[in-house]
């Protein structure tokens, strides 16, 4: 009897979604869809690079990003005092992508007891570095013990005008679709560290070929936040109608603008910022070279977007290049080949839920 009713219990136990299913973005839609406001001092809540709080005549703008060890970084080839800078660079990025000034951070760590003192303090020299340079106060945090590995939890302030700031929404038809420096370099830099990871396992004696590979590898060990992109675009008279820092890839931060704006687009392959010698060891790697700059991630440049109007300011200005055009939504969200093909813009770049 009690074998019958449990193989009939069996037979109607749900369906349980993996979170690989839903993938990241589709989990936190789904966590956050039944989330009310309920203040009207929350202009703007889940969403956008960072939450935007009316404090009188300016906005505050709070961010926070979670950091796990064996899934965010690998302490294989990341050294403490690098973890460290890039942890707060990726925080600071995110008050970047607003448009605003970043001002106060705090730092929380969950860390095992196979990590020294010594260690520790490598890492906070690494996240007052990047205080430091970006005039970032280091205002608190927590530490508490982890069964395994090092978890890092970096929260940030910042501070904007409200007509200064600016979101994921504000694109329009027709906006000229821009973007800071060059593109890849990260994505191609974790690829040859990882290379030179598995040639250490097989002979930990061999030393790393890292040699000529400074600029790939600096941009995934240090990147750095574009926080001067604000005050060139102030001094151009140029505002962005829409902005995303790249975390994820390219492809995925146009993506994201389309959906908030509720537009399409028109990017150009051709027109993608590259360093020449990326390019070159893509190819080595057997990589299409824009599918670097597309879905390798973590390169924290600006993608923005501004008005047609303003192409006379932006179009010769070092350091950003005009990669495209936003549509009508129901032109879709295409790339355009060289040869003028037009293939769908898909994001394959980072997703913290896929199974690793």
């Amino acid at each position: 009897m009690y074998e019958k009713k449990d193989k009939k219990n069996a037979e109607e136990k749900p369906r349980l979604t993996s979170l690989a299913e839903l993938g990241e973005f589709g989990l936190i839609d789904r966590l956050t869809r039944n989330v009310e406001i309920y203040h009207p001092e929350t202009l703007r809540g889940i969403g956008d690079d960072a939450a935007v709080i009316d404090a009188g005549d300016d906005v505050m703008l709070f961010s926070t990003d979670l950091l796990v060890e064996g899934i965010h970084f690998d302490l294989t080839y990341m050294p403490f005092k690098h973890l460290g800078y890039k942890a707060a660079v990726v925080n600071i990025s995110d008050i970047a992508a607003m448009n605003g000034v970043p001002r106060q951070m705090t730092v929380s760590l969950a860390v095992s007891s196979r990590f020294s003192a010594e260690a520790l303090d490598e890492l906070y020299a690494g996240i007052l570095m990047a205080c430091n340079k970006y005039r970032v106060d280091l205002v608190g945090g927590d530490t508490t013990s982890n069964v395994k590995g090092l978890t890092i939890s970096v929260s940030i302030l910042g501070v904007a005008k409200k007509d200064e700031v600016v979101y994921r929404s504000g694109a329009r038809q027709g906006d000229l679709l821009c973007v800071s420096g060059d593109l890849g370099s990260a994505y191609i830099g974790l690829l040859v560290l990882e290379r030179e990871k598995s040639v250490f396992h097989v002979d930990p004696n061999m030393q790393p070929e890292l040699s000529g590979f400074d600029y790939q590898i600096g941009r995934q060990l240090k990147p750095e936040a574009r926080t001067d992109i604000r005050n060139l675009l102030i001094g151009l008279g140029v505002k962005p109608t829409s902005m995303i820092d790249i975390s994820d890839g390219l492809a995925s931060e146009i993506l994201h603008i389309c959906k908030q704006s509720d537009v399409g687009c028109k990017l150009f392959e051709a027109k993608i910022p590259m360093d020449e010698y990326t390019r070159e060891l893509a190819k080595e790697y057997k990589i299409i070279p824009s599918v670097a700059a597309l879905s390798g991630g973590e390169d924290y440049e600006l993608l923005f977007t501004v008005p047609q109007t303003d192409y006379e300011k932006i179009r010769d200005v070092g350091g950003i290049s005009i990669i495209g055009h936003m549509t009508a939504a129901a032109e879709g969200k295409n790339m355009i080949t060289p040869d003028g093909k037009s293939i769908p813009i898909k994001a394959q770049g980072w997703d913290g839920m896929k199974d690793r």
